[in-house]
């Protein structure tokens, strides 16, 4: 099944650059889940963008790589449920590789969608 137009994960919607991650981290606000950290900061982009990082700590590179395609996919999903346009990095903690799909998804959405519309 295609996805909907507004489902889509394009380029200009990721944070590529490392002075982008840390202009994200030096000035942004944090939130803390069990198994992520998740910063975000306003931009003036007119959509919001994501940055995923995953140690080594986490896991070996299949694992590693399992959850940032998780994580993408929440993205994807549910970045229209972001109100404010905003910069934003997760960053896995030792246990995310425990977790299930619907309990990333569950963790993160608390996190980022919930506590910011509060």
């Amino acid at each position: 099944m295609p996805s909907q137009p507004e489902e889509k994960f394009p380029k200009r919607a990721r944070l590529k650059r490392r002075s982008e991650f840390l202009n994200v981290s030096r000035a942004g606000k944090k939130t803390f889940a069990p198994h992520f950290i998740i910063i975000g900061k306003i931009n003036d982009q007119g959509e919001s963008r994501l940055g995923i990082t995953v140690s080594a700590k986490v896991g070996k590179a299949v694992i590693r790589n399992r959850i940032k395609r998780q994580l993408r996919e929440f993205f994807r999903r549910h970045r229209r449920e972001i109100r404010l346009h905003q910069d934003i990095i997760i960053i896995a903690r030792r246990g995310a590789e425990k977790l299930s799909s619907q309990e990333l998804t569950r963790e993160i959405r608390e996190a980022l969608i919930h506590s910011r519309s509060r």
